[in-house]
């Protein structure tokens, strides 16, 4: 028996990393290198380009540099807001510029792992992106199917499906982690009583950027996988696309849990309550650069054609997001009846990645760039794009 679980392992192990066969592409840098290239060579005006990043320098957030602090201040009206997961004291604003997978700009400390805050969420929803590529689930199936728990019991929670969790459309009830579902982002003002009393919405129906719920997923691929995320991303994703060694995905220490006979923390989507991704800005442009290629990183395939494409289809009831974390620069009506977009500068095709702070990995699948900012004003990302783009020679 013991013969049989050790092969077990090993077999699936084996599984996680054999690589899968892919076109050859466009430049990747190699482990711990990067070409670079001059903004001439990049199609830059040299000026416009300096002058765009000296904008971007300029608009530094104001999120505290103690992060605790900043999360304290942010959620702590909430009921159950304690901080149960690490933080980390961030770093000064800082950025780098991607265009054909070469490295055209960079400024302040970009190998700092810092906190990523929400750009967590896509990483999260890569690794179920894996899952789905290797059989394991189907999105539109209920995660009930394959995930045998609790939070998935009764009529109401059965129905959930795996895309519902991913497009932030469950709207699941319940505590994991000592979270309660109704405590997340409530009505500022509401009592507990009026907070839980919120009318329950059919699944799919209506969309809520809840963390207990981004949990919920984080603890269903755990489910399927039976070995840890963080395992399962630098095996699949972060290794094979050079990522460094020093980021880290954390969770709740309110999050252990035994499979298997194992202990394994299951890992939060965010940094909400403490916990997520810690990540520098060199490694976060790395996987931006793998989602820009459509999976695809030099000769291997990481994740399919089809999960990329279904990252980046509008949610019904939300059509600027995808599956979390993706914003898509999706086209809407403003006050005047003119038609515009989340980021009028970008072309229609742009997503973006967003954290708190803010953390931004914009991606331009037109112009073949990748632009990750840290610890920016969000409320400036069209500004910076615009003088960003408008510096091209052409477009």
């Amino acid at each position: 028996m013991l013969l049989a679980l050790c092969l077990t392992a090993f077999l699936q192990e084996a599984q996680l990393q054999e690589p899968r066969p892919a076109a050859a592409t466009a430049y990747v840098p190699a482990r711990g290198q990067w070409e670079t290239r001059t903004p001439e060579q990049a199609g830059f005006d040299a000026e416009g380009l300096a002058s765009a990043i000296e904008f971007a320098q300029s608009c530094a957030s104001e999120t505290p540099v103690d992060i605790a602090a900043f999360i304290k201040a942010s959620f702590g009206h909430e009921l159950h807001s304690d901080i149960v997961g690490p933080t980390k004291h961030r770093a000064a604003t800082n950025g780098l510029l991607l265009r054909g997978g070469y490295l055209v700009a960079e400024w302040g400390d970009t190998q700092r792992a810092d906190m990523t805050f929400s750009v967590t969420k896509t990483y999260l929803s890569s690794v179920v992106g894996i899952a789905s590529d290797m059989g394991y689930l189907r999105v539109n199936d209920p995660v009930a199917k394959v995930v045998q728990t609790p939070e998935f019991e009764g009529e109401r929670h059965g129905k959930i499906t795996w895309d519902h969790l991913l497009r932030q459309t469950s709207d699941w009830r319940g505590t994991l982690f000592g979270k309660p579902a109704w405590a997340d982002r409530p009505p500022r003002g509401a009592s507990e009583e009026e907070s839980k009393a919120v009318p329950m919405r059919e699944p799919g129906s209506s969309w809520e950027y809840n963390d207990v719920c981004v949990n919920l997923l984080a603890y269903a691929a755990l489910e399927v996988f039976r070995q840890p995320l963080p395992q399962v991303l630098r095996a699949r994703i972060m290794d094979p696309i050079g990522a460094s060694s020093t980021w880290r995905w954390h969770g709740y220490s309110t999050s252990w849990v035994t499979l298997d006979g194992a202990q394994m923390q299951s890992v939060s989507g965010g940094g909400h309550h403490g916990g997520g991704m810690f990540v520098s800005t060199r490694d976060q442009a790395r996987f931006g650069l793998l989602c820009l290629r459509r999976g695809v990183w030099g000769e291997r395939r990481l994740l399919s054609e089809e999960w990329i494409a279904a990252a980046r289809t509008p949610t019904d009831v939300r059509p600027d997001y995808g599956y979390m974390n993706w914003f898509l620069n999706a086209p809407g009506v403003a006050e005047d009846g003119e038609p515009t977009r989340v980021w009028p500068a970008a072309p229609e095709s742009a997503v973006m990645f967003r954290g708190a702070g803010s953390n931004l990995v914009y991606i331009d699948d037109v112009h073949d760039i990748v632009l990750c900012l840290r610890w920016v004003d969000h409320r400036r990302a069209n500004d910076i794009l615009e003088r960003l783009l408008g510096s091209l020679k052409s477009r």
